[in-house]
């Protein structure tokens, strides 16, 4: 099951075409990464699914519904442009803010003062934006962005501006939001946050999907049969012209007491570790090495700006 669904969509802007027909579900309940460089066309597809603006053709569906003017109740937008009133009273603005997404006055307060005992700001309420550090206006921007309890959460660069201790706290709180179900588009040039984070992602590049699938599946499809052996003893005398199969295998690097490997085939690896263990190596570890999301993003796109 969705939460949502993109099928063939486009958006120009004058003679540029920002969105050209993408297409790719997120899986409900799932933490999705939407991943690209700057200028692949990202904002104008969270615009299109937040209704700011409209796809020119396609077909965006929420849990199944085609998108319509109702939605907007129902997702959470933080974007990496931060669009607090500066002048304004924090409780007033999350007040206003949460109404506007539908809450009773009444909810809205309930809702938010739950918020300020979780972050432990209960003494905010009165404070202007402008008198608050950028990681605290990013506490404010995260309560608004989930105040009214959204089925499907989108978070543009969450964690920008936020010490080490409030990252974590975040990150908490996603996590939360996650195990009770909501459906959340992550969205950053930070690739480790995503491979720590995303379960599934897809890359953008000029407008057009140019990979998508499982973090799991979409890192095996790139990995290049590389293993780090870690081991005590003395490797064998033959290790570099051994016949594991015609071939199959070459040291790619050489440290002490480990070795880098790469094999044309999975099954050579366990011919080359058998091996190991007969001539007497004792093996502490014998592991895959798969690329990093960030090294496939180089591959598919070019260096990502971090």
């Amino acid at each position: 099951m969705s939460i949502l669904r993109l099928e063939n969509v486009i958006k120009t802007y004058d003679k540029h075409t920002a969105v050209n027909n993408v297409s790719f579900d997120v899986p409900k309940g799932s933490i999705f990464g939407l991943l690209g460089p700057n200028g692949a066309g990202k904002t104008s597809l969270i615009r299109i699914i937040t209704t700011i603006t409209g796809a020119d053709s396609g077909t965006v569906l929420l849990d199944g519904e085609k998108l319509n003017s109702n939605h907007p109740s129902q997702i959470g937008y933080m974007p990496e442009e931060r669009g607090l009133y500066k002048k304004m009273k924090v409780g007033e603005q999350l007040l206003y803010l949460a109404q506007l997404k539908g809450l009773s006055k009444e909810k809205a307060k309930e809702q938010i003062n739950h918020w300020f005992e979780k972050f432990n700001i209960e003494n905010w309420w009165d404070k202007k934006i402008e008198e608050l550090s950028k990681g605290m206006q990013q506490k404010i921007q995260f309560i608004a962005t989930v105040v009214h309890q959204p089925k499907l959460l989108i978070l543009d660069e969450p964690f920008s501006g936020l010490d080490p201790v409030n990252t974590n706290l975040i990150k908490s709180e996603i996590d939360e939001m996650h195990q009770n179900g909501t459906s959340i588009i992550f969205s950053t040039h930070r690739m480790e946050q995503v491979e720590e984070i995303c379960e599934h992602i897809v890359l953008i590049n000029q407008g057009q999907k140019v990979l998508e699938g499982r973090v799991t599946d979409v890192k095996n499809q790139f990995k290049d049969n590389l293993y780090k052996i870690k081991y005590t003893g003395e490797l064998p005398d033959d290790l570099q012209i051994m016949d594991v199969a015609d071939d199959s295998y070459k040291i790619i690097e050489q440290g002490k007491k480990s070795i880098t490997v790469q094999v044309t085939e999975e099954s050579a690896s366990n011919k080359l570790l058998n091996h190991l263990i007969n001539k007497g190596v004792h093996i502490q570890s014998f592991n895959e090495i798969l690329p990093t999301l960030n090294e496939i993003f180089i591959r598919k796109v070019g260096p990502s700006e971090q």
